[in-house]
């Protein structure tokens, strides 16, 4: 667990609201969050989409929102995008396809995707040619371990973390009955080795793989783990699987956009991603994957003596080489790297939000913020842990514990919130009054994820605040009922995390 940092002279004046202040005032990144549009508390209360004049002044205040783990904010570049793309598809119908208009922002349609692909390259650490924009992560999942999943007598197992998220356990049991194998036999599940810890250390990682190396064809971890917040040691831990033989692919969904990631560098053979939590791109937004550049080679001299010209995949037309695309021909060549391992024509409106975010991307670096981020959540840990006894009885009762580690290197900008049993319904009840947007996972934990794009230090100290008020009303059973979520009145009484 992590412990306070701040001298006994300085925690008091440190865990002002004034201190926050002052830290946001040193904050180069700071003016990004005008970028985004941020759900005043009235926003998240109200029953329609518009305003009322009438609604209490003391909630058009902009809530506390550090819920970008779950669902990024909306870039207020997003809707010009959209409304481009839609004038040029009123405007021009199929010619939209090929030209290129001097009053837009976005490319023709047709070259929407290579496009967003140059753009998110930066993001992971990658060529453009090793990025390919396009379905959803399940789906690129599947796409990626048909071709990188080629189990055989020998080695057909497939290595997984024990708590990835379910569709990664559902897309690779479904792998392996594919292939007429049994889950049970062909499954290496990943657990921490101390059944009281909630994380994986690297060792553990690297002796499971050594453990299992002669059965083994592929591997599949999370960059950054959904619900604990580690962040696994990507370098590390691909190099190890190499040198065993072993492909390697990582699901990337908590940690594009979040932390800094160079995945050439890396020789990470797969990585698949969404583009709705980090890279702020709407709910259920068109993701993204990334191939090796040794493994998106086309030898078309190959292919013209008959022999293997490329890597096998399931192929589709939007993966045919560019040259040929429109000579509609049936033998298939795919384009050189990442993307031709695409299937179908991506959705161009999709695309749109995800352009508008990766130009605030471009607006500074990851490694700038990456340092604002480590920055925010060590003070958030820090707030966290700092006097707990204070706020207890009898002065020992611990409320909540953060299992996120504490290395900074180890986690990105979430912090996993562990509760004291049955508290958690009425502190989320507590925090969504106050205008407060956090995620929750039952039966006990809150995280927490400030994003260096647009939340602040006031924001965090906000939250603190709030958040150890709330955890003594729930203890002390004056909570609010914890399963009716403020933020979707008016509905059905299903929580948050019922409704994901």
């Amino acid at each position: 667990m992590s412990q306070n940092t701040y001298s006994d002279g300085q925690s008091a004046q440190a865990r002002t609201r004034e201190a926050a202040l002052a830290l946001d005032a040193l904050d180069n990144l700071h003016h990004l969050r005008s970028e985004f549009i941020i759900p005043t508390r009235n926003d998240l209360r109200r029953k329609t989409l518009s305003s009322s004049d009438h609604e209490a002044t003391g909630r058009r205040d902009p809530s506390i929102y550090l819920c970008g783990n779950s669902l990024g904010l909306q870039p207020r570049r997003a809707a010009d995008r959209i409304a481009s793309h839609l004038g040029a598809w009123a405007s021009k119908g199929v010619f939209g396809h090929f030209a290129a208009l001097e009053d837009s922002e976005l490319p023709p349609f047709v070259d929407i995707d290579s496009v967003a692909a140059q753009r998110m390259a930066p993001v992971v650490g990658a060529s453009a040619e090793e990025v390919a924009v396009m379905e959803t992560l399940s789906a690129n999942l599947h796409l990626m371990m048909a071709s990188f999943y080629r189990p055989t007598k020998e080695r057909y197992k497939i290595i997984l973390e024990g708590k990835a998220f379910p569709s990664d356990h559902y897309a690779v049991e479904s792998q392996i009955r594919h292939h007429e194998l049994n889950p049970a036999d062909a499954t290496i599940l990943i657990q921490p080795p101390d059944d009281n810890a909630a994380t994986i250390p690297t060792s553990h990682v690297l002796a499971v793989i050594d453990e299992h190396a002669s059965s083994t064809a592929l591997i599949l971890l999370p960059g950054v783990q959904y619900y604990t917040g580690q962040y696994f040691d990507i370098p590390t831990i691909t190099k190890h699987a190499h040198s065993r033989g072993i492909m390697i692919g990582w699901d990337l969904a908590h940690a594009v956009g979040n932390v800094e990631l160079q995945l050439h560098d890396w020789h990470v053979d797969f990585a698949v991603w969404c583009s709705y939590k980090y890279l702020n791109s709407g709910p259920g937004a068109i993701g993204g994957l990334f191939v090796h550049e040794e493994h998106g080679r086309v030898d078309k001299a190959a292919r013209e003596q008959g022999r293997d010209a490329f890597r096998t995949r399931l192929c589709g037309w939007w993966g045919g080489d560019k040259a040929t695309r429109f000579q509609m021909g049936n033998s298939f060549v795919p384009i050189p790297g990442a993307a031709g391992f695409q299937v179908g024509n991506p959705c161009a409106l999709a695309i749109c939000p995800l352009l508008a975010s990766l130009e605030v991307f471009a607006l500074t670096s990851m490694p700038a913020l990456r340092a604002k981020s480590v920055k925010l959540t060590k003070y958030l840990e820090e707030l966290l842990l700092a006097d707990r006894s204070d706020e207890n009885a009898d002065g020992a009762l611990e409320l909540y514990h953060v299992i996120t580690p504490s290395d900074a290197a180890q986690r990105g900008a979430q912090l996993s919130i562990r509760l004291r049993e049955g508290l958690l319904g009425g502190v989320m009840g507590e925090l969504e009054e106050q205008g407060v947007v956090v995620d929750e996972r039952k039966p006990d934990v809150i995280r927490v994820a400030p994003a260096p794009l647009y939340n602040t230090f006031v924001d965090v100290w906000t939250f603190v605040n709030i958040f150890k008020e709330a955890c003594l009303k729930a203890y002390k059973g004056r909570s609010l009922p914890g399963d009716v979520s403020i933020g979707l009145a008016g509905g059905e009484d299903k929580g948050w995390s019922q409704i994901k």
